[in-house]
């Protein structure tokens, strides 16, 4: 077995259990020294696994996450509520969308969590020479949003309805 498959077989490994994998025991099944271990879980995290080092063996932390995309409309000046309106009740922005009759698809990455990611992204937007690209659809745009649970998600869904953004499919 050559290192790449074993920490393959790590991480699958780390994923199936439900308690953590101690490094002994992975040591164990694979034959190799502690040592082996720890420095392929220091490659694996490299690689963007993050395993988590408990004291009773290594977890592969499992941020689940679902999305929903909202389609919207507002004008310019609504944006920063509706930015603030998402990320005060747990969402993230993903990114903003739109389907322009003769460009197609226009989509731009934004991953705004936060008020203070709301300012900056504002501040962006004032400073330079662009607007926001829901300005090309007469103001109609899509947001792909990210959250801990459907539960937040029906909430931010809910708001975006009450303030009048929420454009029904």
């Amino acid at each position: 077995m050559t290192g790449s498959e074993r920490r393959t077989a790590i991480i699958r490994e780390i994923q199936e259990s439900v308690l953590p994998v101690s490094g002994r025991k992975l040591a164990s099944i694979h034959g190799v020294s502690r040592q082996v271990i720890v420095q392929d879980i220091a490659l694996l995290r490299a690689s963007g696994y993050d395993i988590i080092s408990t004291n009773r063996g290594y977890i592969l932390s499992t941020v689940k996450t679902v999305n929903r995309v909202f389609k919207v409309q507002h004008t310019d000046e609504q944006v920063e509520e509706e930015l603030c309106a998402i990320v005060d009740l747990g969402g993230c922005i993903e990114n903003v969308m739109v389907n322009h009759r003769v460009y197609g698809h226009i989509e731009a990455e934004l991953n705004i969590n936060s008020r203070r990611k709301v300012v900056e992204f504002l501040e962006d937007i004032r400073s330079g020479k662009s607007s926001p690209l829901k300005n090309i659809t007469s103001n109609y745009h899509y947001h792909k949003v990210t959250a801990d649970s459907e539960k937040t998600l029906d909430m931010i869904e809910d708001t975006l309805k009450e303030k009048g953004f929420l454009i029904e499919p």
